[in-house]
């Protein structure tokens, strides 16, 4: 792995965004962001016409990529390809995503992660859990025959997981659990995710204050926004500390929505980007069958025959792009796919470039469009969009 610099555009690092900026590689590893002007003249360039270098973009919630799904093939060589797919697309972290599935494939989920992370595979952070303790009510596309309450041996499971894995979140309904149970998670360094719930304002808080920390695709699959009746949505935006994924592809989330979102959460800082993508990202596939229900792709979305939104036909780039053309400032557009979601999920080094992080770096044209990614310093192939 050779020492170099990139040089010739903008460097967002993940909290400012500054022109006349080098980042110097070492390896896998950045070495320093510093001013070009300070760069040894014996330092290798690679010297880029423009746009912007920031931090690879941070996806809490990825179901499949490349072709293939969590679920039907949860083990190690599953995750290498939606890995590759995602680093393509500019995701050089992903938590892999299983949702609602039995026991058995949630041990499996788990194993498969730890295997993993044990080969130091690129691009896995860590595993998300979606369900199986949803409410049947906000079921979405999860299969309702395997939506359950959470019993006594799924807790231990999860606290087994939480031991194994450095980074863990399961997504859960309050109405499918007890607040024991929640604190229990939390205080095993689970990140507990409200999702998929009907519950109240008044639950929500109180599943907050157990140590729930954050909310599964804020709007979908959830209690509305009432005047009143606030709902998971009103909790989510309110509560102090808590983290929202939102998928900002203008269809889950019309734009006046997110624009309300985004103004609410002005001052607080957590709302972040979501690709909740499935097996198609990162490639030409049309169509998938997901928990034995077939899922059209087409004009942008996933839908299974009843018209259901199953996952996301989205990648963060193009996120990006639909937060600009609302308004977003570049430098929030950015935190919300970077530094954000690594806080949320406490991905250490993740979604920042500074000394001594991974060198995981992409470089977007002016339209936000991506030219090219370094994962752990390598070039990695543009995947299909």
């Amino acid at each position: 792995m050779r020492r170099f610099a990139l040089t010739g555009a903008a460097v967002f690092d993940g909290d400012s965004l500054r022109d006349g900026v080098a980042v110097l590689l070492n390896g896998v590893r950045i070495e320093a962001v510093l001013p070009e002007d300070q760069l040894a003249r014996d330092v290798p360039r690679m010297t880029l016409d423009g746009g912007t270098l920031c931090p690879g973009f941070v996806d809490l919630q990825v179901n499949g990529g490349g072709g293939v799904l969590f679920n039907d093939g949860p083990d190690v060589a599953t995750l290498a390809r939606m890995a590759q797919a995602h680093a393509g697309l500019g995701a050089t972290t992903i938590l892999p995503t299983l949702i609602t599935d039995t026991p058995d494939k949630t041990a499996a989920a788990i194993d498969a992660v730890a295997g993993a992370l044990a080969q130091n595979m690129p691009g896995i952070g860590g595993l998300h859990l979606e369900g199986p303790h949803l409410a049947l009510t906000r079921k979405g596309a999860h299969d309702p025959a395997r939506i359950r309450p959470m019993q006594p041996d799924d807790l231990a499971l999860l606290l087994d997981a939480a031991r194994r894995l450095p980074v863990l979140i399961v997504t859960l309904a309050p109405e499918s659990v007890t607040d024991a149970q929640i604190a229990a998670l939390a205080q095993a360094g689970v990140v507990v995710s409200l999702g998929h719930s009907d519950c109240s304002f008044d639950q929500a808080q109180t599943a907050f204050a157990a140590g729930a920390q954050m909310v599964t695709h804020l709007f979908n699959a959830m209690s509305p926004l009432g005047h009143r009746a606030p709902g998971l949505v009103g909790a989510a935006l309110t509560a102090k500390g808590v983290a929202s994924g939102v998928i900002a592809d203008l269809v889950h989330v019309q734009a006046a929505s997110l624009q309300v979102a985004l103004a609410a959460d002005a001052a607080r800082g957590g709302l972040f980007l979501v690709s909740d993508a499935m097996a198609p990202a990162g490639s030409d596939m049309t169509t998938f069958t997901l928990t034995g229900q077939q899922v059209l792709r087409a004009q942008g979305t996933l839908r299974l025959a009843d018209g259901t939104l199953a996952g996301a036909d989205l990648d963060l780039a193009r996120a990006l792009r639909n937060l600009l053309a609302l308004g977003v400032p570049l430098v929030q557009a950015l935190t919300m796919a970077t530094r954000r979601p690594a806080q949320a999920a406490g991905l250490t080094g993740a979604g920042t470039l500074h000394a001594g992080c991974a060198a995981d770096i992409l470089h977007l044209n002016d339209r936000l469009e991506l030219q090219a990614v370094w994962q752990r310093g390598r070039v990695i192939p543009l995947s299909p969009r």
